[in-house]
């Protein structure tokens, strides 16, 4: 049966479908349910470990390993090359598989990987660990994206995509705390540093998660066997009366390169390009949060404490966005402008202002604000794109994330050493990348008015 479903699952209830029924929020709570907590604790293991070598590094893997600056830059760039290379491929697979299989499969594989970096015996083997965790984790955030853009309203998704980018922000909040804990409590244990345990554990418990993931993991809505055959038809029924693209028995499944072509050649998809990317190089920003507050004046420790706030403040502001914007989608694209121009300004006011309180505050409103369009801007594109086959979708979403995180690659080298107390180079960038995504919002939003996409 075709991923998107077949069209007569719908038909039987599309005619007499009427929305927000008892039976409809019956069914919105289990296919949350199952999605939301699986994927959040799935995407809070991704975040770690991607950025679990920072802590790994102060743990004494730099000493080990020999990693040196120049070193380290490179096992942080390594990571997206192939995690870019490979998100728009592994959609298409994931576009024509089970996602409760696809996903599962690699992240035990990519958590392997990990454990794998516990035991490598030097910087060189370090690399190639690296690009193989990013190569096999490329496909897990478009493949969220496309399983939640599968299931849910347009109109419902900003604040599932809320709960997904949450998993990221806690992570920034606690995660070193919890890796310093693993670090420090078994160096030694069993003749091995604490570094390397920090991969082990992490690994581990990625790899376990795999497993139970394998088993609440919904697939999409025409052919998820932990629904009945009732609920499908509703689910398929929801999305048609959206306008909703669904496969029909009719309509010729494209080929991989006609549904690239399509999503290549979409306006819509480049201006979310530019968008997102103005959104991640910007959001760079939080690679640097202890950097910055040691620079604004405080001392190593303190530093590592003060960004707590700075996660705690993002975390409600894309909350409170995410759950107004459901009811208000109509204007996303301005909340998105307007997030944008408020970290824009907080950014070039940072650049003239040196107080060391006034800086801490207004890099909390920054990341607030960049955290806020993280979130909405991924749910602003995944709506848009609900009416294209499910392969050009794929894709599109893919791609958007994709080049996104290509900024990942040049936002490393935004706040050298160097520059410090001031930063000026950075804040300056930043506050350039925010007025790029505040201007590609606004035409959005104003040519989705006047172009709406249509199946």
């Amino acid at each position: 049966m075709d991923v998107d479903g077949r069209k007569h699952l719908g038909q039987r209830v599309e005619s007499t479908y009427v929305p927000d029924t008892e039976e409809e929020r019956k069914l919105v709570r289990k296919i949350d349910l199952f999605l939301l907590p699986t994927i959040w604790l799935m995407y809070l293991l991704s975040y770690m470990d991607r950025t679990n070598v920072g802590n790994a590094k102060v743990a004494g893997m730099e000493v080990d390993l020999e990693v040196d600056s120049d070193r380290y830059s490179i096992s942080l760039v390594v990571f997206f090359i192939g995690y870019v290379i490979c998100e728009v491929p592994s959609n298409m697979i994931l576009a024509r598989t089970r996602p409760s299989i696809f996903l599962p499969t690699i992240m035990a594989l990519w958590g392997l990987v990990t454990i794998g970096m516990g035991f490598v015996p030097n910087y060189k083997a370090l690399i190639g660990f690296r690009v193989i965790v990013g190569i096999l984790e490329a496909g897990f955030a478009p493949g969220v994206l496309l399983l939640l853009s599968s299931w849910y309203k347009p109109a419902e998704q900003s604040k599932r995509f809320g709960v997904y980018i949450s998993a990221a922000i806690l992570s920034g909040a606690f995660g070193g705390l919890i890796a310093g804990s693993i670090a420090n409590g078994l160096d030694g244990a069993h003749g091995l540093a604490g570094w390397r345990w920090l991969f082990i554990v992490e690994g581990a418990a990625t790899a376990g998660w795999s497993i139970i993931a394998a088993f609440i993991l919904l697939d999409f809505p025409a052919n998820s066997k932990r629904l009945s055959e009732r609920e499908r038809q509703l689910a398929i029924a929801r999305l048609l009366s959206e306008d909703a693209r669904v496969q029909t028995d009719e309509t010729p499944v494209l080929s991989h390169g006609q549904a690239l072509k399509q999503a290549l050649t979409s306006w819509r998809v480049w201006i979310f390009v530019v968008g997102y990317m103005a959104v991640v190089g910007s959001s760079t920003l939080s690679y640097f949060y202890p950097t910055l507050v040691n620079g604004l004046g405080y001392d190593k420790t303190v530093s590592q404490y003060m960004t707590i706030p700075i996660y705690v403040a993002a975390f409600i502001c894309t909350a409170i966005t995410s759950y107004s914007m459901d009811k208000h989608s109509s204007v996303r694209g301005l909340v998105l402008a307007a997030w944008m121009t408020v970290s824009m300004l907080c950014a070039v006011i940072t650049c003239v202002v040196y107080d060391f309180h006034a800086r801490y505050a207004l890099l909390v409103i920054l990341a607030s604000g960049l955290w806020a369009s993280n979130a909405l801007s991924l749910a602003y594109a995944s709506s848009t794109f609900a009416a294209m086959p499910n392969e050009v979708r794929a894709i599109s979403l893919a791609f958007v994330n994709a080049m996104g995180n290509l900024a990942q690659i040049y936002g490393a080298y935004l706040f050298p050493s160097d520059d410090a107390p001031k930063y000026l180079m950075g804040f300056g960038v930043i506050s350039g990348l925010c007025f790029t995504g505040v201007v590609s919002y606004i035409v959005l939003h104003l040519l989705l008015r006047r172009y709406p996409q249509r199946p």
